[in-house]
């Protein structure tokens, strides 16, 4: 194989493409904890913003106001939380993404778990027929 050369002028014009293409992108300004709502807040040099709901982020569900305060971006891309060691990406969150697969999947069951107590209430509700039918 033959050595693959740059020029100069392969850079640069690189450099501007990339330059003019972050010009365009929202870039994260600021983040922080908006305790009114409960939600992270990310705003963007272009005015935009974008909101999260803090307590249903996977390390935040029990995290005190004190600590989801403590929000800060990293860098460009995230945000993060020094005390909890705990980051999650803009994009991700973005995407709906507030935690590993499995918690994501315990989020979107809800009401659904199955404790001793839900199945009991089930079991007696199926003793007295069920559900009434809906009149239509």
């Amino acid at each position: 194989m033959g050595e693959v050369v740059f020029e100069d002028r392969h850079y640069r014009e690189a450099t501007v493409k990339g330059e003019a293409e972050r010009a365009r992108a929202p870039i994260p300004a600021s983040a922080r904890f908006d305790e009114a709502s409960g939600r992270i807040v990310v705003d963007f040099t272009n005015g935009a913003a974008f909101m999260v709901p803090a307590r249903s982020m996977q390390g935040l569900e029990n995290a005190t106001v004190a600590q989801l305060a403590e929000v800060e971006l990293l860098g460009e891309t995230g945000l993060h939380w020094e005390s909890l060691d705990l980051d999650f990406t803009i994009a991700g969150l973005m995407n709906g993404i507030f935690g590993t697969a499995k918690f994501m999947d315990a989020q979107r069951r809800g009401g659904q778990s199955r404790s001793t107590a839900k199945v009991e209430a089930s079991r007696a509700n199926g003793a007295k027929g069920g559900r009434p039918r809906k009149n239509s």
